[in-house]
Formats: C-alpha cells, structure tokens, sequence
C-alpha cells in the first residue's frame, strides 16, 4: 500500500529518505482516503502522520463491473479510480485490478483528452490480417472454389467436397497458413455461401410456350368469370407405406429422434400410396384419392369423378361445362389415349362438357396444383413416417393454409391395370373438338348424344 507522511504542523506532505532526511511533495487531499496516525521520530524527533490507499474498497468496485466492460472500458475506469485516488492512485489501482501501471497510466491520458475517441486501442495496433501479410491468398482460394472458371480444371479439389476444412488442407499445400476459421470468413467477405442446386433448366422450351400459357389463361378466366368449374389435376410422388424416413423436421424431446428403417425397399404387404389431387382455384379447396395400385389414366379420371360427386356437384349445381388443367405428361397426358376415352365416360355420365388445356412440355412445376395444394401437404406432414394408408389419409385430410385451404382425402382400393390398349374404332368414337390453336393441347370432350367428329382422332 503507498503511504504518505504529512506533518502535523505544515501544510505539505513529507517522507522519510533512507538517510533519515525529510523530502517535502506536493500536498494532497481526499476525503476518502483512510487517515491513521502512527507517530514516529526520526534524529530530530519530528513527528508525521501515514495517510494510506485502501486497496479493497478499490478491487470490490472494479472486480463488479468489469464483466461488463471491454478493453477500453476497464483500462478507463481503472485510471478513473487512480485519479480519484490522487498520489499513489497508479500504484493502489494496479495492485488491486492487476493491470499494469503503463495501462492505467495510457488510460489517464485519454481521459485528458478533450474528446473522447471511438476507438478501443490506438491506430495499427494488432495483429495484420492475414490477407495483407499473405496477397494471394484470396486469389488462390477463389481459384480452389471456383476450379472451372478460375483455377486448374485438373486440381483434386474439383471431384471432393469443398469444405472449409478441405480448403484449409489445400491451401496449407501451397504455403498458406490459414485455418479453417479463416477460410470461412474469406469466402463470406468474398460472397460466397453454403447454397444447394436450383432446378431452373426446363430443357428444350416450345416455340409457342408463352402462347399456351396466355391460352389457359384466358380460358380460365372466362369459366370462373361464367361461375364455371376449373380444377388443376396431377398425380403428387408416390410414397412407400411403412416406417421410412420422411423429409423435414419436428420438435421432438432432445436425443429422442423418431427411428425408422435404414433403407428405403418397398414393404410388400403395406405397398405404395399414389396421391391424385383435384384442386378446385375457385374454391381454393383439395381432393385427394390415395391409390393403391397402378396410377393410370382411368384412376386419374375416376379421382376426378370421385371430386364431382363429393364436391363439385354440389359447389356447382348450374355448370355446364368443366375445365381440367393438366401437365402434357404422366398418366392425364395430351398424347394418352385412355385418358381420352375415360373422360369421354365421364362426360357422358356427367352431362358436361369436358374442357381440357395441357400445360406445354418442361412446365409442369407451373401447375397450379403443385404450389397451392401439393406443396402445404408435403410440408404438414414433415418429419412424419407414412406408416399406413389411414396415416396418410389424415395428414391429407388435416392439411389446411392461412388463405383458407381445405383438403378432403379419400382411399381409393379400385385396381386399375396398366397396359390397356385403346383401338382406333374407340378413338374414332370419342365426341372431340380440337382448339384452332394445338388442338393436341386444348380441347373439348362433349357427351355423346350427337355423331362425333370423325375428322378428329387422336
């Protein structure tokens, strides 16, 4: 602890030399300072008081709001205290925080200063960055991420996982000291992210695909205008019944992950789910026929039937005509003849006209079924193993939107065979009209209670 000796007589601040000699100093007055008087004479018998620096009081203060503190801010309230503690304060100060007297001492400095700086240390303190000591670091990394467009298209790094850590390695091969660390801030500065695949490639695009697309719209607009119905149909990806693993996740007690099977084979007994929905845009409400057998053109064509008689019928009772959109391909294909002879059927049980728009080639994912009805199921039942079909009917079911989707899901047990063949004789009877424009893409499907017209087979 410092101590100062002042005498009782005079107005300055004495101490005892080691010759026994007294040294006079400036005078200094706190009032909480901690005053003992302990006499002691010297040669001439002089007597003088120790004023002493508790250094508790000190350390109690600092050691509470240090946590809270950073660099800047401790050195500054230290070199508070040791200004408030007047002669010795440096001293008291750093035997009660354990900083250095030189901190303190730089810490009183910039508290002279008449405006306060921003800044934690002084200008070029620190370590440099690493891209300034090494310049081609950035380069040569850039060149391992990017190896077709910046780098060698032989390096080993085109055909591996390119992992910070991986990157790391490569870069500690050509020189570089970097960690992994490192590297991740690099690309982040540089503009790189962990991103996965964009399918945005379609393939080869029809001359007339912004023609077709203006077409549907057009047609749609004047069914629902007409108060028409107009249903968006497509088979959703198949699912295998049984305790598969299920995309996604759920909240689940920590370390208590739902247990499934390690490989994804068909469980013969359970079978696979074929998912066919009808969505209603006028309604903004599902169907679904969960199948269980082949998804041919006859199931998609009685999902929709199984839509009219529980739905539509009922939503529509002045319709005279109905309006399908569907993608070119798959089992309601534009080149399927069984699907043209199955919506004949239903046309003709229905007494209506049947109206039918493909989506051109490569478009399918421009459904409107794919991103308003298949798109929330799929999210409802996350995380979920489709262990049976009563399990996957009530997902369905359950699935609903903040716009007001509804979904209704039903089991279909029908068998529906693969492979039928339709002759030309069906094909001539069918009761067609084709659209002036690609009539193989649009057309109208009408009960046969007239002569069909021959002059149009499929």
């Amino acid at each position: 602890m410092s101590a100062l000796f002042r005498l009782s007589t005079l107005p300055e601040i004495w101490s005892v030399s080691d010759t026994g000699l007294l040294r006079a100093c400036q005078e200094i007055i706190e009032s909480t300072f901690e005053e003992s008087s302990i006499w002691v004479y010297n040669l001439s018998f002089i007597p003088y008081v120790v004023v002493v620096i508790d250094v508790e009081p000190i350390r109690e203060r600092f050691s509470t709001v240090a946590p809270f503190l950073d660099e800047r801010g401790r050195r500054l309230v230290a070199a508070a205290e040791a200004f408030a503690a007047g002669y010795g304060g440096i001293a008291a100060v750093a035997m009660a925080t354990g900083m250095a007297p030189s901190t303190i001492g730089r810490g009183l400095r910039e508290l002279a200063q008449d405006e306060p700086s921003d800044r934690v240390r002084r200008p070029g303190g620190g370590r440099k960055p690493a891209i300034i000591k090494d310049p081609t670091l950035v380069a040569d990394l850039e060149a391992l991420v990017e190896p077709t467009t910046r780098g060698d298209p032989q390096t080993p790094l085109r055909w591996t996982c390119k992992s910070v850590r991986r990157l790391a390695e490569a870069l500690h091969q050509q020189g570089h000291q970097v960690s992994r660390t490192l590297v991740a801030e690099l690309l982040n500065a540089a503009g790189y992210s962990l991103q996965g695949n964009r399918k945005t490639k379609e393939g080869d695009s029809h001359p007339d695909r912004d023609a077709q697309f203006a077409y549907i719209n057009t047609q749609v607009a004047a069914a629902l205008a007409g108060q028409q119905p107009v249903i968006s149909v497509d088979t959703k990806k198949k699912e295998l019944v049984g305790d598969f693993r299920n995309n996604g996740r759920e909240y689940r007690p920590q370390g208590h992950p739902e247990e499934v099977r390690v490989h994804d084979f068909l469980i013969k007994e359970l079978g696979r789910a074929v998912p066919y929905g009808v969505y209603d845009l006028a309604a903004n409400a599902g169907w679904v026929s969960v199948g269980v057998d082949h998804d041919t053109a006859a199931f998609a064509v009685n999902s929709i039937r199984q839509w009219w008689r529980n739905l539509g019928r009922a939503r529509y009772p002045e319709a005279t005509r109905l309006l399908i959109t569907a993608d070119g391909g798959g089992s309601n294909g534009s080149r399927v003849r069984l699907w043209k002879r199955e919506l004949q059927k239903l046309a003709n049980e229905l007494d209506l006209d049947i109206v039918v728009s493909h989506l051109p080639p490569g478009t399918s994912k421009w459904n409107k079924i794919e991103h308003r009805l298949f798109s929330f199921i799929s999210q409802n039942w996350r995380a979920q193993p489709l262990v049976s079909y009563r399990v996957i009917v009530e997902l369905i079911s359950a699935t609903t939107t903040k716009t007001g989707l509804t979904v209704r899901c039903e089991l279909d047990t029908g068998r529906y065979p693969s492979g039928i063949v339709v002759s030309d004789a069906e094909m001539a009877a069918l009761n067609i009209k084709r659209a002036e424009f690609h009539g193989e893409w649009n057309y109208t499907i009408s009960p046969n209670t007239h002569p069909p017209n021959r002059a149009v087979i499929s």
